[in-house]
């Protein structure tokens, strides 16, 4: 056989790495740690190998070995790797060790400088405090330092205020070097004034203390593209396509990451892998964004297989059908589908061309879909001069007092204003004259409540302290996106309506679930911190609404844009 027929393979860590991920996308738990053993043979002083093989062990319900192997990293390895001891406190804890998982939580918080569980942290804590009862012999959590200026840092960075959250995130930093997320934090508001030599400047920092800070190598590679530094974008490109996340919230800002970028067959197999996830692996918007992927990559037999799955299990949306009809379309013509938004929504021209159609007029359900109204602010804000007078139109036509404020936020554009005016006319009445707009404001809002007959005082109550709580942060498109938000779940569960006995925490999830919708960062933690209530109890109320009314959650309603502020 001549040389030049023979293909040399090299039998490196690399090698048994990959087969291991491709065993384990299999869910072939024992060949991924089979060639995972190999992987550390060969390079046995590579804690992330060593961390590989005790993630797979715990997947497989071998705690103690998990374990064994995770102390061996901290004791001859790396003790730096603080984040074994979060990894070693839920093993303990599935083993109902909890006297052991707490005292390894509590080593993590009070060591780990980058806080990257720090949520799940919080909820195994309410775990262990639960199962021992009595709280932790918690000291102090090192990430949490300047915690309460980088929150108001964030909040300046969401209003757009972008000089002032620089200021307070340069002085973080300068006090605490390793705060990583405050230095990620910067070089978005950076980013976002367009200076963008210096929010590489700022990545760079993030990843000279930690090179595999997936918040960071995702951005950076964002900035780069933005920038057009196509040179240093392919090489960190390729390092992303390589990497493997095991984290949910790490899988999907990789597979998000990679939409942004163009990558859609990468996009696609992180969705695949998130679909396996049996948390989130029946929501029909996971698989449109699948979907999605697949269709933006050529792979139509699986675009057309996923927008199906999500027809089935979301048959009342419009969604998937629109989609798989155009698909069809385009194969019938001989032509591919132009690409294809990971948003889980209508395209918004198809959106207007669907009002058009319908004389101008709005059903209640599209009247009160939150995404298609996001769709408007959105436009407004960011669309055309074509597309926004489109859209000023159309809000007239919805007729409700949030439109009403909508319009008279715009009525001051050119050329928008004589629309906006005609339209506040339209939902108030009278003549587009000079006092319109202080009438519109003047006059007293008279709620309309769908659904049940009588509208109890418990359930305004949790609208009313919604509004106090979020009237420091959003404005008045959010709060009223929460009222109606909550006005639909209450009219699909009437009759049978709960009493609601802990306000405060579906006050807290309905904050949370319409800040997702619109793309603002919030965690569970932020909100049960902002109402008094426990992470768990968000988490659980939020996860209520969403089933009742069957939109998508943690952000997966937000449509793929440049990046939001980190969490601690």
């Amino acid at each position: 056989m001549e040389n030049g027929n023979v293909i040399p393979v090299t039998l490196d860590a690399n090698f048994f790495f990959e087969r291991a991920v491709r065993s384990l996308d299999r869910f072939q738990y024992d060949k991924a740690l089979k060639n995972f053993r190999k992987a550390v043979e060969y390079e046995p002083e590579n804690p992330v190998n060593h961390c590989n093989m005790a993630g797979i062990l715990s997947e497989m319900g071998k705690y103690e070995a998990s374990n064994d192997i995770l102390t061996h990293v901290l004791e001859e390895i790396d003790p730096s790797m603080t984040e074994c001891h979060f990894y070693m406190a839920n093993n303990y804890a599935n083993m109902e060790s909890f006297e052991e998982a707490e005292r390894s939580l509590v080593t993590y918080l009070q060591e780990d400088a980058s806080g990257e569980f720090m949520a799940e942290s919080e909820e195994l804590m309410e775990l262990l405090q639960y199962e021992l009862n009595r709280p932790a012999p918690l000291v102090r959590i090192r990430s949490r330092e300047g915690v309460v200026e980088h929150d108001r840092a964030r909040s300046l960075l969401e209003e757009g205020k972008f000089p002032q959250a620089v200021a307070l995130l340069e002085e973080i930093v300068q006090n605490i070097p390793d705060f990583l997320a405050a230095h990620n934090n910067l070089a978005l508001a950076y980013f976002y004034m367009g200076r963008f030599a210096k929010a590489k400047e700022c990545l760079g920092e993030v990843l000279a203390q930690d090179p595999g800070n997936l918040h960071a190598l995702c951005n950076m590679a964002i900035f780069l593209q933005y920038a057009g530094d196509r040179e240093q974008l392919e090489g960190l490109v390729r390092m992303l396509e390589a990497t493997v996340p095991f984290h949910q919230e790490h899988v999907f800002k990789m597979a998000t990451t990679m939409g942004i970028l163009g990558k859609h067959r990468t996009a696609y197999g992180h969705f695949r892998r998130l679909l396996k996830d049996e948390e989130v692996g029946g929501d029909a918007s996971l698989y449109h964004y699948c979907a999605a992927a697949a269709s933006n990559s050529g792979l139509e037999s699986e675009a057309v297989r996923c927008w199906q799955l999500a027809a089935k299990l979301d048959p009342e949306s419009a969604v998937p059908k629109f989609f798989l009809s155009q698909l069809q379309l385009a194969q019938a013509e001989g032509r591919p589908l132009p690409p294809v938004s990971y948003n889980y929504q209508l395209p918004f021209q198809e959106q207007l061309k669907q009002w058009k159609n319908n004389m101008g007029s709005f059903s209640e359900e599209v009247r009160n879909n939150p995404l298609l109204r996001a769709s408007f602010f959105w436009a407004l804000r960011y669309g055309d001069s074509s597309t926004k007078l489109q859209v000023t139109e159309a809000l007239r036509w919805i007729g409700d007092d949030e439109m009403s404020e909508v319009l008279k936020g715009i009525s001051e554009q050119e050329p928008l204003q004589e629309t906006a005016l005609l339209g506040l006319q339209r939902l108030i009445g009278g003549a587009p004259e000079e006092n319109t707009i202080q009438r519109a404001v003047q006059e007293p809002v008279v709620p309309i409540h769908k659904g049940p007959p009588e509208w109890k005082e418990d359930w305004q109550r949790v609208i009313d302290h919604t509004a106090a709580v979020m009237d420091r942060r959003y404005d008045a498109v959010l709060k009223k996106d929460a009222e109606l938000l909550w006005k639909q779940f209450i009219s699909r569960l009437y009759p049978d309506v709960p009493l609601f006995r802990h306000t405060a925490g579906w006050c807290a999830a309905l904050e949370y679930l319409t800040a997702k919708l619109h793309g603002h960062p919030l965690t569970y933690r932020e909100a049960a911190q902002r109402y008094g209530v426990s992470v768990s109890m968000v988490s659980r109320y939020a996860r209520r609404i969403h089933q009742v009314c069957g939109f998508p959650q943690d952000g997966a309603a937000a449509d793929i844009l440049p990046p939001f502020t980190e969490n601690i």
